[in-house]
């Protein structure tokens, strides 16, 4: 492709008096620094994409810019021997869509250092399924085993079931032969929530109240993307020892909880990130997803939106009108 041909992009200009969105073109010129030039064949609307899109809370850290903080697509340019043209790659996290152009366009160029190559058997759109999201979610995972969960420990929580990290999260573990009991709000994903292996449903009401210090115990590890009152409540239903991976503030970003379940109970929080975590780890959780997430499974949990009506989906994100993980087909009109 020349450089100076026009490809779609999606392009944010955020400034304090001033949030427009806009599906426009740019030329390979226009792109920001990078030693590797990527044709973009999914994206994937998450929710700091959402926020991004809409200006409800100021994510984006420079204007004008491309949202987008996942993608997958094909090398087209390389200025390193770490990736050849024709390589299939995958990116998530390192500020892109944020601080630098990200895949919300046909093209994108970024450091090979943030790119991790696709593995055997999966293909563009089964990743950008899985996104950030679900790289959260391995992430959490892999946390609980390293520090001494099994399927023998006992019953596993996740909250937030329905959502992105959640549903892939129920997927990961009752695949690996755990018990899972899904917290969600949705009723009516009752149904979904089965099919993808949990072994019992609780509404998230129960982690609404007012947090004790220690409550019954119930939980032998868990996996929670709210905080707040939420992670406060599981905390102090933890067994024994149990082990929590925290992942989300989707219920805020305050803890109200005591040193109780960590000084009587032993209880272990583990805060997971998934932005610059090391590449030997990246690889390491893409792996496993290739493994562990089947085709099946992530066809449960998504839907597919063109790059022009991302914008409107952001929309509906934000007031709680969506589930599961939305794919962006960037390449279709």
């Amino acid at each position: 492709m020349p450089s100076d041909s026009e490809f779609r992009v999606v392009r944010v200009t955020a400034e304090p008096d001033r949030h427009h969105v806009v599906l426009t073109t740019m030329s390979l010129n226009d792109l920001m620094p990078g030693d590797v030039t990527v044709q973009v064949k999914y994206s994937s609307l998450n929710y700091k994409d959402a926020l991004a899109l809409t200006g409800r809370a100021p994510v984006i850290r420079r204007s004008p810019l491309v949202p987008g903080i996942d993608f997958a697509g094909v090398v087209v340019e390389s200025d390193t021997a770490a990736f050849s043209i024709g390589d299939d790659v995958i990116l998530t996290g390192w500020g892109v869509g944020e601080s630098h152009d990200g895949g919300y366009a046909e093209y994108a160029r970024v450091q090979s250092d943030w790119l991790v190559p696709l593995p055997a058997g999966m293909t563009h759109a089964m990743a950008m399924a899985i996104g950030t999201a679900g790289l959260t979610a391995v992430l959490c995972v892999l946390a609980l085993e390293e520090n001494g969960v099994s399927p023998d420990s006992g019953n596993i929580l996740v909250t937030g079931a329905t959502g992105g990290v959640g549903s892939i999260a129920v997927a990961l573990l009752s695949g690996a032969g755990y018990s899972v009991t899904a917290s969600t709000g949705r009723v009516e994903e009752v149904s979904l929530l089965r099919e993808l292996g949990a072994a019992d449903i609780i509404n998230r009401s129960e982690f609404s109240e007012s947090p004790r210090p220690l409550s019954r115990s119930r939980w032998a590890a868990a996996i929670d993307v709210a905080g707040s009152v939420t992670l406060a409540n599981v905390l102090s239903q933890m067994n024994y020892g149990g082990i929590v991976a925290a992942c989300g503030l989707a219920d805020g970003m305050d803890l109200p909880t005591t040193v109780a379940p960590f000084i009587l109970r032993g209880v272990r929080l583990i805060g997971i990130e998934s932005v610059v975590c090391p590449s030997a780890l990246r690889n390491e959780a893409w792996q496993r997803l290739a493994t562990g997430l089947s085709a099946d499974v992530l066809d449960r949990i998504t839907s597919h939106v063109l790059l022009k009506d991302v914008i409107a989906v952001a929309n509906k994100m934000l007031d709680g009108q969506t589930k599961g993980r939305i794919v962006v087909d960037v390449e279709s009109l």
